[in-house]
């Protein structure tokens, strides 16, 4: 689980800036509210991200997906530049680093991870052991000065090996782990297993355990298909001819290579609109596709192309796979939605968002995070104060990030959407349109609107 996720110096956010996932004192809702126990602290199963257009919403998104890719990709040349963004309106944060810090639970464990990088340097790199009783520095590395490590780790003359053949582009956990050291190998693991990133235009990857006629994916996406009023009856899987997507031997190459690995390897059409899977089956390559079916009018079925579907049949379709897994007693991921709202009403928005938080319990270890658009989501009988968020950017072009629970006038009865809308918690576009603008009039010179 995520516990604080804190920022500096990446794009909008110029000040260092802290997410938490910690609860409050607030008793509402506190049946889903899952608890440690062992540290005597209660963490939060979701967090919605309000705020106006170009406030940052995405910007926080972009910050965990760029930390994610380092962590688990990282550089594979000395040369390579590690991609941050920092502040770009203010000369001196170009020059400074970008940070960024993890309070993870694991196993029901705490621990901190952080980093600090520029454009082509780690400057600093720390590992803490948070037990209940105290911190202890597992380790720390800075600059060019030789690393520090706790003497009583296992391989510790491993550890310092692996760390002199680091490149300084290059994180130490990721170089461990891909040094098979697997000392650190835990926390390498949340960020590649348990941080599940989904973009507003993403093709969700999951989507190719539904091409799997046995996969229980399958079974409860066709049981709750038909209830989001989409008019899809089921959904099935399409053998495409290979030929007809595949028409070069560099793509077919790639393709072998990655099903080397076991797994299937996500395509697109040529012409971006489709989505396939290839899979080894039997030995021989073949392509699927996800199509769907519709009642006609004479009691039949007519199948349809994904891409024949609408935004928002398509949206919810590559949702609800996570919101499957989020749901499931079993399931420990950290899912980041930017925009959940796309294309969807907000009636389907919220009741995905019910349908998970009624499986959430004291003993839950899931969370989702999503931004939003969707106002009518500010809703105290959905969601708690500290569970809602919204970003603002100042007249700088810097963002801040505020708790609705931050705000001491906000009550458990107090109507939030409306306080927000007024503009009195931040976060609503600050629009400054010539009323000549908007009906299409020259503005007078000299005359003010």
């Amino acid at each position: 689980m995520l516990i604080r996720f804190t920022l500096e110096n990446w794009m909008s956010f110029r000040d260092s800036t802290t997410f938490s996932m910690i609860a409050t004192r607030e008793r509402q809702h506190g049946e889903r509210i899952p608890k440690v126990k062992k540290y005597g602290t209660r963490l939060l199963p979701v967090s919605a991200i309000f705020g106006g257009n170009a406030s940052g919403k995405s910007n926080l998104f972009k910050a965990l997906a760029f930390a994610k890719s380092l962590v688990v990709e990282g550089t594979t040349k000395p040369s390579q530049a590690i991609g941050r963004i920092p502040f770009l309106l203010e000369k001196q944060a170009k020059e400074r680093p970008s940070s960024f810090s993890f309070e993870l639970l694991i196993q029901d464990h705490m621990y901190e991870y952080s980093f600090s990088v520029t454009s082509q340097t780690v400057v600093e790199e720390r590992l803490i052991d948070m037990s209940p009783t105290g911190e202890r520095l597992l380790y720390h590395r800075k600059g060019t000065a030789p690393p520090n490590f706790d003497p009583k780790l296992p391989e510790s003359d491993r550890l310092r090996f692996v760390h002199e053949g680091t490149r300084a582009n290059q994180l130490f956990l990721t170089n461990s782990v891909s040094q098979n050291v697997t000392v650190f190998k835990s926390i390498y693991d949340w960020f590649q297993d348990t941080l599940e990133l989904v973009a507003p235009d993403a093709r969700y990857a999951q989507f190719q355990h539904f091409l799997e006629a046995n996969h229980p994916l399958r079974d409860h996406m066709n049981a709750l298909v038909p209830k989001i009023d989409s008019g899809v009856l089921r959904m099935e899987s399409e053998e495409v001819p290979l030929q007809k997507i595949v028409q070069d031997e560099a793509t077919l190459a790639r393709i072998r290579e990655g099903l080397d690995d076991g797994a299937g390897v996500l395509l697109e059409s040529p012409d971006k609109q489709e989505r396939l899977v290839a899979m080894n089956r039997d030995g021989e390559l073949v392509l699927s596709r996800l199509v769907s079916y519709h009642a006609t009018l004479d009691g039949t079925e007519e199948r349809f192309q994904m891409r024949q579907e609408s935004d928002g049949t398509q949206r919810v379709i590559e949702l609800l796979p996570a919101f499957l897994h989020l749901s499931s007693d079993q399931a420990a991921k950290v899912y980041v939605i930017d925009e959940l709202d796309r294309s969807l009403h907000t009636h389907l928005t919220r009741s995905l968002l019910e349908g998970y938080l009624a499986c959430c319990s004291e003993s839950s270890r899931s969370q989702l995070l999503f931004t939003t658009h969707d106002f009518m989501l500010m809703d105290q009988d959905l969601l708690r104060r500290d569970e809602m968020w919204v970003t603002e950017r100042d007249d700088r072009g810097v963002t801040k990030l505020y708790s609705f629970s931050d705000f001491k006038d906000v009550r458990y009865d107090k109507d939030i959407r409306k306080s927000y809308l007024l503009g009195r918690m931040g976060g609503v576009p600050r629009l400054r349109l010539q009323g000549a603008l908007l009906t299409g009039k020259r503005p007078t010179p000299g005359v003010q609107p």
